[in-house]
């Protein structure tokens, strides 16, 4: 997905004054009358209904993945105790987030500055009205820029409530709202602007990320891992079972998170074409070939194939297809979806008991690798050769290092800064609470009540 530099635009009279206006400084000579109206008839006629609508439709559906899909999905592979508390943090986290997005995160992310964050000239949404448009990447169409600053909050919204299943049931409420402020500002805004505005360092390199591989899973995979070596294994880990309280409602919300992904792939085209069919396409083969992969996988590896696999490649599919999903064709991205899967259960089986390492619910496991195997096939999959529709000047070899570099800018960019970040809350508001405290449970400790009442 790319972004353009925005443009002022007004409706009606608006309008017409506002490119008579252009039309003088550009010719240094007055439009006429006329003319201003045809040109204002033109930049209007450019706003599809129909691409408004999608772009709303999708705006709705990424954050129906966040409440109650990501919350539901979370709160089902906890134990009965904790339930409520991820279900609080993922709801109180979004609502922050789309606040801070509003007051300056939009700036940040999408106005002028330089390679690596914005300025503030939109803090507060200065200049943006119910006039003003967003370019798309398509030349020549273009939607409201209130619809592209809130579908891209949705975005904000959920990607730092991603990181918390890293280390869910053992760290304060408080702790995990004020590390989420701290890490949108300071780690997701640039990440923003790098890949996805017109003069951000990734972006001008050549990376591509149609909806987020980088930008979100790649950079909450990541924050998870630091943040669950940093504040330590549950209490009782490995000694005592720890199974989902409730698979039923990690199936639901799994779900609900591939509904929803639609909004988050295919929305990503910013307009209702061609485009945006094939990443709905994708979005379906390649989430159906992770499922098999992983379910195959774990068939011959432990005897039996489970729910919870099935889920876990289901997630593992749709964030693999999240960079491609534009750029890929079906078989591409059914292979994607079918090798993320595979390598994710190996570092969800293998990898984390090896190193020991409690990552509660496989953030960096499933996200972090899968946004890593996803980004970087990017570069693969979008060649014509193999289906893809390919971009210009497309050489393989060259693409594929230039995602590695995408990749790894994430990585050292996140995993510094988040690191920073949890030793400073720390000395805030401590990440912990007490082993009794841990052990009664997040629910009544942090919230004072219960998922379930005997």
């Amino acid at each position: 997905m790319t972004k353009k530099n925005w443009i002022r635009a007004g409706l009606p009279v608006l309008a017409t004054t506002a490119l008579i206006a252009a039309a003088a400084f550009a010719q240094d000579a007055p439009a006429t009358g006329a003319e201003a109206t045809a040109e204002a008839a033109a930049v209007v006629s450019t706003v599809d209904k129909g691409d408004v609508t999608w772009m709303m439709v999708s705006t709705i559906l990424v954050l129906f993945m966040t409440v109650p899909g990501l919350a539901l999905f979370y709160g089902g592979l906890v134990r009965a105790k904790n339930m409520l508390s991820v279900l609080m943090q993922v709801t109180v986290i979004a609502a922050v987030m789309m606040l801070l997005w509003v007051f300056y995160g939009y700036s940040l992310a999408f106005s002028e500055g330089n390679a690596f964050i914005g300025g503030f000239s939109k803090a507060f949404l200065a200049g943006v009205t119910v006039d003003s448009l967003a370019d798309t990447f398509s030349e020549g169409v273009k939607i409201p820029e209130y619809v592209f600053m809130a579908f891209q909050m949705t975005f904000s919204a959920i990607t730092p409530a991603l990181i918390i299943g890293a280390f869910a049931e053992r760290m304060k409420f408080s702790a995990i709202v004020l590390f989420c402020i701290l890490w949108v500002t300071l780690v997701y805004y640039p990440i923003c602007h790098m890949v996805w505005y017109s003069t951000g360092y990734l972006f001008e390199l050549g990376a591509l990320d149609f909806a987020g591989g980088t930008v979100v899973h790649i950079n909450a995979g990541i924050a998870g891992l630091v943040g669950c070596l940093i504040i330590g294994k549950r209490t009782g880990y490995g000694k005592e079972l720890m199974p989902p309280h409730s698979l039923p409602f990690a199936m639901v919300g799994a779900s609900v998170l591939w509904v929803g992904w639609f909004g988050f792939n295919a929305g990503s085209n910013l307009e209702a074409n061609a485009g945006t069919t094939l990443a709905l396409v994708n979005t379906f083969v390649a989430t159906a070939g992770a499922i098999v992969g992983w379910t195959l996988i774990e068939w011959i590896a432990k005897g039996k194939p489970s729910m919870l696999g099935a889920i876990s490649g289901m997630v593992a599919g749709l964030v693999a297809i999240t960079p491609a999903a534009g750029l890929a064709g079906p078989i591409g991205a059914i292979v994607l979806g079918f090798v993320a899967s595979i390598v994710c259960f190996f570092f969800v089986t293998t990898v984390k008991n090896a190193l020991g390492y409690d990552d509660s619910l496989d953030v960096f496991g499933v996200h972090g690798v899968g946004g890593i195997i996803g980004a970087i096939g990017t570069g693969i999959v979008v060649a014509p050769s193999l289906g893809g529709p390919g971009i210009d000047g497309y050489e393989m070899g060259t693409q594929v290092w230039i995602q590695i570099q995408a990749v790894a800018t994430t990585i050292v960019w996140c995993g510094v800064v988040s690191a920073i970040l949890f030793w400073i809350v720390n000395i805030i508001v401590g990440l912990r609470p007490s082993v009794e405290k841990e052990r009664e449970g997040l629910d009544i400790v942090e919230h004072g009540e219960r998922a379930y009442h005997s």
